[in-house]
């Protein structure tokens, strides 16, 4: 999730969970959020893809998301780097509203560009499907109002025979609907977005379940087969949170 990490620094933690947690997929940030072409500082996209994919070396996925950063100009420029360096999937290369220009590279490019992350309206995923927009979408669930919409874009995808790799970007509860969600459609993608980021960048989520169902076992982690979501939010962490009540004017 980091932007304000050196590629030198981002390498040696994905290494280090490579070997602590056995993950054989990988994903890092590249240019800058909403960019418009400017990089987090100065050379890092250049810096940071080849010096992660190769510290990551052979054997493992290598995926990197770009949040709306660039233009189809250089978005394909930065793709053109990717595909050099063995990284499979881009992630958001264009502002995700600019549906045609992601189609750019989309077309432009051999691996799989991505992206509907910040997408809820269906007649947007309508058109964005039907124009083959990316090669994998990527909803959120919350983001979307719940399971049943995000199941109406899951059937849209893969009546076009493209995969569902849902957006999870925090180990809330997005993360377990997300799992219970790939466990039961027939177009999965490949991976699930697993956040390593810790209480210095969510505090929020510490604490959160009373069991924590994230526990990674040789790269993967399991559905919960309890009734429900097959978790119990924490009693404490519900008392220690903030509350405010809206209320609509009268």
């Amino acid at each position: 999730m980091r932007r304000d990490i050196t590629p030198a620094q981002e390498a040696e933690r994905l290494v280090r969970l490579r070997g602590e947690k056995g993950f054989d997929a990988f994903k890092w940030r590249v240019g800058s959020e909403c960019g418009r072409d400017v990089d987090e500082w100065p050379g890092r996209t250049e810096a940071i893809v080849p010096q992660v994919a190769r510290a990551l070396g052979e054997g493992v996925a290598k995926l990197v998301d770009a949040n709306s950063g660039f233009s189809p100009r250089r978005a394909i420029e930065v793709g053109r780097l990717l595909e050099a360096e063995g990284i499979s999937h881009y992630e958001e290369p264009c502002p995700y509203w600019k549906l045609d220009e992601t189609k750019l590279v989309t077309d432009a490019l051999n691996l799989d560009v991505s992206g509907g992350e910040q997408d809820w309206d269906l007649a947007i995923w309508e058109r964005m499907i039907e124009m083959r927009v990316v090669d994998i979408v990527q909803p959120d669930i919350m983001y979307m109002g719940g399971l049943s919409r995000t199941l109406k874009v899951v059937q849209m995808a893969a009546a076009a025979g493209l995969p569902c790799a849902p957006h999870s970007a925090n180990l809330s509860l997005v993360t377990l609907c997300t799992m219970h969600l790939l466990g039961a459609i027939p177009n999965a993608g490949k991976y699930l977005e697993l956040s390593i980021e810790g209480p210095d960048y969510y505090p929020w989520q510490e604490g959160l379940f009373v069991e924590d169902p994230y526990t990674v076992q040789d790269g993967g982690v399991t559905i919960p087969s309890a009734p429900g979501w097959g978790v119990e939010v924490n009693p404490a962490w519900l008392r220690g949170a903030a509350y405010r009540c809206s209320r609509s004017p009268r």
